[in-house]
């Protein structure tokens, strides 16, 4: 390729991604064309077709040197015989899938200089796993994914809009019935003229911060034209769902670092301890009861079971000793489906639970204790300026919120040691 005129023009086209992908087009372009015009040239001598006396050395040095850019420096700083780049160029034909990448291949400082990472995995119609399967050879009727899971969390929890980047919520803490509620209020039952004595609430405050969850994706443009199935449709409604996948799971399992804290880590969760001589990975009747009798009363008629799957095996097969045999006390037989409650309460079975034996493996939960702050619904924004000399769209996707449990401890009930709480586990039975 020809040097570009000035330097000023050269710092003109690597400020200006548009330029620069019409300028290297152009003189690719001229380049390739003429590499074609020779090897077929080249192919039809070998072929018989066309005859040519050979030249005198004397008269190949002055072709040579008539040959613009024969040996000058090309604008991209490759100083290099024109033979060689046309030998490179052959041999790279066919090997990359986009220009952009071509462009990399041989002089990765124009990807550089155009503020570009080609390193980034893009959608495209080369390869089937990244987008090449949506676009059909003749007709496509339908796509076939796997469905995720409905949310568990948000459906049950209170959910408040967040005006800033945190909210402080007042709360009462309330520990201990011991001798008061609601953290010091107290009666007293006085006969008539009787002294009294004055008390009143603790107030506590819950802090939500809004935390970024994001998904992010590139796609060729030509997949973007050539899909069958409405590409921009399909990545809003797949990464959507997966958004609500991922918020879920952290309103289960998160750590509270960056991220919502889930019920597993709950200043207030009450972990049952397994049975004297239980066997690994197991659950037992013994232990569902247990759970059960440390659930908030006020909370029994909201509370729901949350179980990982690996759990049904343990479940269907639960029994209890009655004289000298058993009877089991969940599935009573095989003919119909298996319930769907434990005591009365539904049952949900959800991989974001932890496997069975582990802490979290099932939960019994009344989740409207969960409060979940919003501060930016899921946003979803295309731009196909970012990877322009590619022919690539980008999408980004962004949603803003928090979740947390708001109690700060579990609760000490009015007579007995045993406390209560609207999040209750399973310790481990590793």
């Amino acid at each position: 390729m020809p040097e570009v005129e000035t330097q000023e023009r050269l710092e003109e086209l690597l400020n200006e991604p548009k330029k620069l992908h019409d300028y290297i087009q152009a003189q690719v372009r001229e380049h390739i064309g003429g590499i074609v015009k020779e090897e077929f040239t080249t192919a039809m001598q070998e072929h018989g077709a066309v005859k040519r006396l050979p030249m005198s050395e004397e008269a190949l040095k002055e072709k040579a040197e008539a040959s613009p850019g024969a040996t000058a420096v090309g604008w991209l700083g490759q100083d290099k015989a024109q033979g060689s780049i046309r030998r490179e160029a052959l041999a790279l034909n066919g090997k990359f899938a986009s220009f952009g990448e071509f462009l990399t291949a041989i002089h990765p400082s124009i990807m550089r200089h155009s503020g570009m990472d080609a390193r980034l995995k893009v959608l495209g119609e080369g390869q089937g796993d990244q987008g090449g399967f949506t676009v059909p050879e003749q007709f496509v009727a339908n796509l076939l994914a796997l469905a995720l899971e409905q949310a568990v969390i948000r459906p049950r929890a209170f959910v408040m809009p967040m005006a800033g980047l945190t909210v402080r919520v007042p709360t009462i803490r309330d520990t201990t019935h011991a001798e008061n509620v609601f953290g010091g209020v107290q009666a007293y039952w006085t006969p008539e003229r009787g002294t009294k004595t004055a008390s009143e609430p603790t107030f506590g405050q819950m802090v939500l911060t809004a935390f970024k969850l994001v998904g992010y994706t590139t796609t060729s443009n030509e997949l973007l034209a050539d899909s069958a199935i409405g590409l921009e449709a399909l990545l809003t409604r797949l990464f959507g769902e997966a958004m609500a996948y991922f918020e879920d799971e952290a309103f289960i399992n998160g750590s509270g670092a960056g991220e919502p804290t889930g019920i597993l880590n709950a200043a207030a969760l009450v972990s049952v301890a397994k049975e004297t001589g239980q066997a690994a990975t197991t659950i037992v009747a013994e232990n569902l009861d247990k759970m059960y009798s440390r659930m908030l009363p006020s909370s029994v008629s909201r509370a729901v079971w949350l179980a990982h799957p690996d759990t049904f095996p343990q479940l269907a097969a639960l029994s209890r000793s009655v004289g000298t045999g058993g009877s089991a006390v969940w599935v009573m037989n095989m003919a119909g489906g298996p319930p769907s409650t434990i005591y009365g309460r539904p049952l949900v079975f959800t991989e974001k639970c932890q496997t069975v034996g582990t802490v979290g493996d099932i939960f019994f939960t009344d989740l409207s204790y969960y409060v979940i702050g919003d501060r930016q619904g899921l946003t979803m924004d295309a731009s196909p300026h970012v990877r322009f000399v590619n022919d690539e769209t980008v999408y980004r996707f962004v949603a803003r919120l928090d979740g947390k449990p708001w109690l700060e401890s579990a609760l000490t009930p009015r007579y007995g040691s045993n406390t209560l709480s609207p999040f209750v586990a399973l310790a481990s039975r590793a």
